[in-house]
């Protein structure tokens, strides 16, 4: 996910923070907090839903590298992954995992931009702007999504393998619980955490240079209230570059939450350094960066749907409170 950082452009989003001298649990950028949280919720479903096929295609070409043994592992691409599913598992193949993502996207989203909109009036003490501020309150947002969405992307991952074993989400949960206990939901945690770290900086730094070089191509759009194509397309850069860089980051994560189901390997511990040389050993370096093109092609046009939502939402919550008010005053008068 993109957080913006620009002092550049300003209104309808909620990039640039008036100071408030109220407590953070009334309002904050015009909006309580429960209406960022349904606005990111909103926009996290919507964001996932609609590019679900690619995930499936992502999560099927980095997890062949489980099947045990030390044997070289089979490469396809994407076309062959797209046309092999719809071969044998027919359309319904790209979407088999949709309920898990369904029930941990929202709650996630909502956490997550809840807790950046919280961090991000802490921190700033004036300076809504600063970008460090926006890379701090990114961090800490990344962190507890991670913790409410792991455990549903563990099970997502599961049900989008090939041959995959499981009846449905309730099936794979209640199967992981009595077979490898609470933990197996959370084996992926520290690798998502340290993946999304180096992700959301390169995010930042791509997303400020994409957004400054838009502005240079046509100047007199500056002047313009926040621009969607240009928010959409400086998000999408951003989104591709920060997803192809920690790819690698990104296979040990599906390998770990993969483990000892349809042929995929079981690791000894849930070491990333463990994860890294069973992959080399195996495909050698390239194994690292299997699925980084539907990785790309998801988190490029995610972003640009997640943002777009978001204030599409954030929007509604302001004209709903701006009329409440409008009302309010009249009934005074």
């Amino acid at each position: 996910m993109a957080t913006d950082a620009s002092p550049t452009y300003r209104a309808p989003d909620f990039h640039s923070v008036t100071p408030k001298t109220a407590a953070v649990t009334e309002t904050h950028d015009g909006l309580e907090f429960w209406q960022f949280m349904i606005s990111g919720s909103i926009a996290g479903s919507v964001e996932h839903m609609a590019m679900f096929p690619v995930d499936t295609l992502k999560t099927r070409m980095q997890a062949l590298g489980g099947g045990g043994g030390s044997y070289p592992v089979q490469h396809i691409g994407v076309r062959q992954a797209f046309s092999s599913i719809l071969k044998l598992e027919g359309a319904a193949g790209l979407y088999r995992g949709i309920g898990a993502m369904g029930i941990g996207a929202g709650p996630a989203h909502a956490v997550y931009f809840s807790v950046y909109e919280l961090f991000k009036e802490f921190f700033s003490r004036g300076d809504p702007n600063n970008p460090a501020v926006h890379a701090v309150s990114g961090v800490c947002a990344t962190v507890a999504s991670d913790a409410v969405i792991t455990p549903m992307d563990m099970v997502k991952q599961r049900l989008q393998l090939k041959s995959s074993p499981y009846k449905g989400v309730a099936d794979c949960v209640k199967r992981a619980l009595v077979e490898e206990g609470v933990g197996a939901f959370y084996a992926s945690y520290r690798t998502t955490v340290i993946m999304n770290a180096p992700f959301t900086a390169v995010h930042f730094a791509t997303y400020e240079a994409a957004k400054k070089g838009l502005m240079e191509v046509d100047p007199e759009r500056v002047s313009d209230d926040e621009s969607l194509v240009v928010h959409a397309t400086a998000g999408a850069i951003a989104g591709a570059l920060a997803a192809a860089v920690t790819t690698p980051l990104d296979v040990v994560k599906t390998q770990l939450q993969c483990q000892g189901v349809c042929g995929c390997d079981r690791f000894s511990s849930g070491s990333i350094g463990n994860v890294i040389e069973t992959i080399v050993r195996k495909d050698g370096y390239r194994g690292l960066i299997r699925g980084w093109i539907p990785r790309v092609m998801f988190h490029a046009p995610a972003a640009a749907i997640c943002w777009s939502t978001y204030e599409a939402s954030k929007s509604f919550f302001q004209r709903l409170n701006d009329s409440d008010d409008h009302n309010n005053q009249m009934i005074n008068d």
